[in-house]
């Protein structure tokens, strides 16, 4: 008998959660401060939303990770197209 994946998924992307914090948090070489506090904001959202959905939709829980790095990809370059983030 195999793994339940219900479970074990929704570990494993809140596990790859905490692999995508480093590049939160080192937004602050290319954001400001206040951008970089609103990015960790985010992440923990993610996380928490990733917390709820462990046992509703454990399904899609390992997708959020991607959706983070999206996010985070998205916001650093409109910062840098718009606002003139740069390193």
């Amino acid at each position: 008998m195999g793994p339940d994946w219900r479970v074990v998924l929704p570990w494993v992307g809140l596990a790859a959660m905490v692999a995508v914090l480093p590049f939160y948090a080192a937004s602050g070489l290319v954001a400001p401060g206040w951008a970089v506090v609103a990015l960790l904001v985010c992440w923990a959202l993610f996380v928490w939303v990733g917390w709820r959905w462990r046992r509703t939709r454990p399904y899609w829980v390992p997708a959020l990770p991607f959706v983070a790095f999206g996010w985070w990809w998205v916001v650093l370059s409109v910062g840098d197209a718009w606002l003139g983030w740069t390193a």
